[in-house]
């Protein structure tokens, strides 16, 4: 009777193991990385599928706030202002105004971290510096560039074409059936959309403002973090860990050891989830986004402990010892009336057990927020709960409208040269025979003939050019052309032809990112799907590929994210 049963488990076992997807047999896990930085509008979708994120409709787009988690699938876009993303690897990418980048692939098996990103259109930096095993890549328009080692470079993704300059270390530039070009600091390389033959390596063109704001961010980071690591209890680089050094103090902590950590300026009354909303996503469910600079570690990871005298301080007690990212350092419990609400975890709560901070209180949800402590009566009785229902809740986030398509151009001169912006009113357009700008208008007489355009004013978007005598030359009802006795005053002419009144082929110009060469012998690629190839991912931009252990939990999915420990510093 027992060697039957043993046989029928044998066998349920085997079955379960077949008709299990892939996703659960390996060590996938959800990768989510951070929103560190937001200066003037930026915006956010999730889950594009492949689709362009300019041109698609039914795309929903919200406003980015700072600490918004961000995992596989996700797309920035900014407007007039700049974003930075810190990898809980210690990579950074840096987006420019009028920027689009999607975060197409973020996977992780055993250990190793697996980066894909597409830059739709802009501008961006990305500072790199891999552990053993992990690969990184960014793709935009014309080709993918691959970093080894420390590396800093800037790629531009433009209608006419693309560039990369090198500033730090080296990369590999791969292109569709062309092989690959190695390039290394101080080096740029171009290459027109849709012309093999007109690359073109040279020497990287001079910083301009975003350079510079990236070079600063870049030194910012690298000191915090290494005032910050005397406290992290050898748990390796963490992201958000070096802002605590920035904006809050240190002291030792008794009870389990490790230190305490509190924000400045906050008196004893002040409570964390004082310092944040709500915000839902389908595949990580509920997720607390600090609204301070210092928001993202001590929601995520640790735990609370209450302090006599100071008030609520964020515990380094257990760090570093494989805690997993979570979507808050929050309990929720239902009391039997009805009433949810939450208690911050303690570094030493035990899942499923009574949380020890609840005899501080319980944080009832109110109007889909969180309310006054609530202090529970002798024996009332709150069970854990694993999420809150979905409705629970109201998300701090709102939509806004899609991003718009911003027309650039490469202007004729060596590699690496920067791009000037082409708005509707201006007479500078695409010719899709030529595949290049031309100007619509006749060509200006005098000192003008031969000039080039200059660059935007991004105020009023007028595309200014070289004139007569020095003269500015701006299209009608502009401010700049308002009262201005400097400047002439141009009506765009009708195009020549349809040809130069074509849309730009940005969205055909792009191609899908090469598979991580561990898993496919990479060096080169077809520039066709790379769906299943990479470890981990299903090359696709649905997020999905990764996220694996999930679990049904409240009003959504929620998963199993990867650890930020194990990553190095900058």
């Amino acid at each position: 009777m027992a060697s039957r049963t043993l046989f029928r488990s044998s066998c349920l076992l085997a079955i379960l193991a077949l008709a299990l997807p892939p996703v659960w047999a390996d060590s996938s896990h959800v990768r989510i990385v951070r929103l560190s930085q937001v200066q003037g509008d930026m915006r956010f979708t999730r889950d594009a599928h492949g689709a362009d994120p300019l041109a698609d409709s039914s795309l929903v787009w919200e406003a980015g706030q700072l600490n918004l988690p961000i995992r596989q699938g996700y797309i920035l876009a900014t407007d007039n202002g700049r974003a930075e993303v810190e990898f809980e690897n210690g990579a950074m990418a840096f987006l420019a105004a009028d920027t689009v980048l999607e975060f197409y692939d973020l996977s992780l098996q055993d250990g190793a971290k697996t980066t894909r990103l597409v830059l739709r259109q802009g501008s961006a930096s990305f500072y790199v510096n891999p552990g053993g095993g992990e690969y990184f890549s960014v793709t935009g328009g014309d080709f993918t560039v691959e970093a080894a080692g420390r590396t800093e470079f800037r790629l531009d993704n433009y209608d006419d074409g693309s560039n990369v300059n090198v500033s730090k270390g080296r990369v590999t530039i791969l292109r569709k059936g062309a092989g690959s070009t190695e390039l290394s600091k101080g080096q740029s390389l171009s290459i027109k959309a849709g012309d093999a033959s007109s690359l073109a390596v040279g020497r990287s063109s001079n910083d301009d403002d975003f350079d510079r704001w990236v070079s600063g961010r870049v030194d910012s980071a690298s000191n915090a973090s290494n005032v910050a690591m005397q406290y992290n209890a050898g748990s390796g680089y963490t992201s958000g860990f070096s802002d605590l050094a920035l904006y809050g103090s240190w002291f030792p902590m008794s009870g389990c050891g490790g230190f305490g950590w509190r924000p400045y300026g906050y008196g004893v009354g002040w409570s964390p989830f004082d310092s944040g909303g709500w915000a839902f996503d389908p595949l990580l469910g509920w997720n607390f986004v600090g609204a301070q600079p210092w928001g993202w570690v001590p929601y995520h990871y640790g735990g609370w402990a209450y302090q006599s005298g100071l008030g609520w301080a964020w515990s380094t007690c257990g760090f570093g010892t494989g805690l997993q990212w979570r979507p808050s350092t929050g309990v929720f419990l239902r009391h039997r009336g009805g009433t949810i609400g939450v208690v911050p975890i303690h570094p030493l709560d035990r899942r499923g057990k009574t949380p020890i901070n609840l005899a501080r209180g319980v944080f009832p949800l109110q109007r889909g927020g969180v309310g006054g402590t609530s202090q529970p009566a002798v024996g009332e009785e709150w069970k854990v709960m694993k999420a809150p229902p979905r409705e629970a809740l109201a998300s701090s986030f709102v939509r806004v409208a899609p991003p718009d398509r911003v027309s650039r151009t490469l202007l004729a001169g060596p590699a690496g040269t920067r791009a000037v912006t082409i708005t509707r009113d201006s007479s500078i357009a695409y010719d899709a025979r030529e595949h290049k700008f031309v100007n619509t208008n006749n060509a200006p007489s005098g000192a003008a003939a031969g000039a080039s355009a200059g660059t935007e004013t991004r105020e009023n978007r007028v595309v200014a050019a070289t004139g007569a005598a020095g003269q500015r030359v701006a299209t009608p009802g502009s401010p700049a052309a308002s009262g201005n006795p400097s400047v002439v005053v141009r009506t765009p002419a009708p195009p020549v032809n349809s040809a130069r009144n074509s849309a730009p082929p940005s969205a055909s110009r792009m191609i899908t990112p090469p598979p991580a060469p561990r898993s496919s012998g990479g060096g080169s690629y077809s520039g066709g799907s790379s769906a299943g190839s990479s470890r981990g991912s299903s090359g696709g931009a649905s997020g999905g590929s990764s996220a694996g252990r999930t679990s049904s939990s409240g009003g959504g999915s929620t998963a199993h994210p990867s650890s930020s420990g194990g990553g190095r510093s900058h």
